[in-house]
């Protein structure tokens, strides 16, 4: 574990960049700015353009910090970042490693490190962002539809209303409906949940989305007014659409036509198509039992058709490399046949053709192409190899270095993509099939 965590150290400083909190500054300038009187989306940070770009619960929720120097304040993000991520990864892998016999706690530990050195990890760390924070309260919600398909029978014979509530999942929607109120992205995922007719854990993040926002207006009605009125329309806030870590549809074909602004009419066309794709995929994913391939999708979908996606925004590649990993290893096991992974039978389980022998080499090579894409898309955000062929207009060309230079330049968006279009999911390997009539007829056959 510990030669993990330092490979994973070297990686990040071979392959990272400076890290100084920068993002974190401007939140922490922001906050000190709106606690010492003065309006919150009015700050600007010195020396840049930027200001605070989240909605007004954000602002809430980061306003303690204004008492923390920005060191300290960055440093707790980071280390409740990292536990968040390694409490994901726990809940994530668990159903793999249960199923293969392995320690979870060890997995975990060599799992976290390795998440943390690939490119959304280390800039989120780095800059000080809260994306890990909110992938952890969206995977909240996935536990939460795995414990009420399978354990909502059971909380009935829990003792006491807190743990029988808690079991139960009957919270599903309060992540993605507080992620959705700090950052409007994840308002996908209610989408996702109201085409797959999950309608409980829709109307609790709708609920949730609601409520939190009503509370906004009445507590500080002054920022939500200046946010929903005006704020929440100025895209220059963020910075241009063709920077090379902007890694969305949107950077691809601004880069692509050499433009600083994206065509707006070519964006909206693939974006739709992309978000059918995706949301189809994803509703296809669940119906086949595998719901963490379908938030996997979702996550990435929204990566791609958001007009600004920085590359410390892409933290859904880390489920979408556990998703191809098992996939790889699920196929494996299942070229096998049930008899050789017993250990019986002259030729593991696979009758062969013609009453031929099956090759030696063929339960091998099954799942080879879902395990080369998972240490490829590893290796790929782990390197990010968009850096070295960073471009501004008007100052440069984003083909300064030819087509070769393009493709690394736009390589994760491509990878996205990709990913969207083509992630397999492990059918019945993950299903949150849940309901009153479900619950009741496990509890009758409890009986």
């Amino acid at each position: 574990m510990a030669a993990v965590a330092f490979a994973a150290w070297l990686a990040i400083g071979a392959f990272g960049r400076p890290y100084n909190f920068f993002d974190m500054k401007i939140y922490h300038g922001a906050v000190v700015w709106w606690a010492s009187g003065h309006e919150l989306y009015e700050f600007i940070a010195p020396g840049t353009t930027l200001g605070f770009t989240y909605p007004p619960f954000g602002g809430l929720v980061m306003l303690p910090m204004a008492h923390l120097p920005v060191e300290l304040a960055g440093t707790v993000n980071a280390l409740a970042s990292i536990a968040a991520l390694a409490i994901v990864l726990a809940g994530l892998l668990r159903p793999i490693v249960d199923r293969l016999g392995w320690p979870l706690w060890y997995t975990v530990a060599i799992a976290t490190p390795l998440a943390v050195a690939i490119e959304p990890a280390r800039e989120t760390l780095g800059y000080g962002q809260v994306n890990l924070l909110l992938f952890a309260l969206i995977m909240a919600d996935l536990i939460g539809l795995r414990w009420r398909s399978r354990r909502g029978a059971d909380a009935a014979e829990t003792d006491g209303p807190l743990l029988r509530f808690v079991y139960s999942g009957a919270w599903a929607g309060v992540g993605i409906g507080l992620a959705t109120a700090v950052k409007l992205t994840p308002a996908l995922f209610i989408v996702y949940l109201m085409i797959t007719r999950q309608w409980r854990a829709a109307a609790t993040a709708v609920g949730t989305v609601v409520a939190v926002t009503i509370g906004s207006f009445a507590v500080v009605g002054t920022e939500s007014r200046a946010y929903f009125g005006g704020v929440l329309w100025q895209t220059e806030r963020v910075g241009a659409a063709d920077m090379t870590p902007n890694q969305s549809l949107a950077g691809l074909l601004a880069r692509l036509y050499d433009s600083i602004e994206t065509p707006g009419l070519l964006w909206l066309s693939f974006a739709v198509l992309m978000l059918a794709l995706g949301l189809s995929r994803a509703a296809n994913a669940r119906a086949d039992g595998d719901e963490l391939t379908a938030f996997t999708l979702v996550g990435l979908t929204t990566n791609v058709i958001s007009p600004i996606s920085w590359t410390h925004h892409l933290v859904w590649v880390i489920p979408a490399i556990i998703v191809l990993a098992d996939a790889a290893v699920r196929r494996r096991d299942a070229s096998r046949g049930p008899a050789q992974r017993s250990g019986q039978g002259q030729y593991g389980g696979l009758p062969g053709v013609n009453g031929l022998r099956p090759p030696i080499w063929y339960p091998t090579l099954t799942g080879l192409r879902h395990g080369v894409a998972a240490v490829g898309l590893y290796l790929l955000f782990l390197v990010s190899p968009i850096w070295p062929y960073e471009h501004q207009l008007p100052e440069v060309s984003h083909y300064q270095d030819g087509l070769f230079g393009a493709l690394m330049e736009n390589s994760l968006a491509l990878a996205l993509i990709v990913l969207v279009a083509a992630l397999p999911w492990r059918p019945g390997a993950e299903p949150a099939f849940y309901g009153d009539r479900v619950s009741r007829q496990a509890a009758l056959a409890r009986r």
